[in-house]
């Protein structure tokens, strides 16, 4: 029915969608995660006891990213 040739196209059209809508929260969501891992990664090297805390926002389950947030985050 279909060759490999139309069905390869369809899958880089499938990707490339995918990749226009999911892009900007995956690399959000990614820049977040390398920040944590830096002050983590700082704080061991400090060898400081107490944990540093990095502020993000506090989302309800379900709800699109940023659009409603918690009562009382900030």
């Amino acid at each position: 029915m279909f060759g490999l040739s139309e069905l390869a196209i369809v899958l880089v059209v499938v990707i490339v969608v995918l990749a226009v809508r999911k892009g900007p929260e995956l690399t959000r969501t990614a820049g977040r995660s390398a920040r944590i891992l830096k002050a983590e990664a700082r704080a061991g090297r400090e060898g400081g006891t107490e944990p540093k805390v990095v502020q993000g926002e506090v989302l309800r389950p379900g709800t699109p990213g940023g659009t409603e947030r918690e009562p009382g985050a900030r």
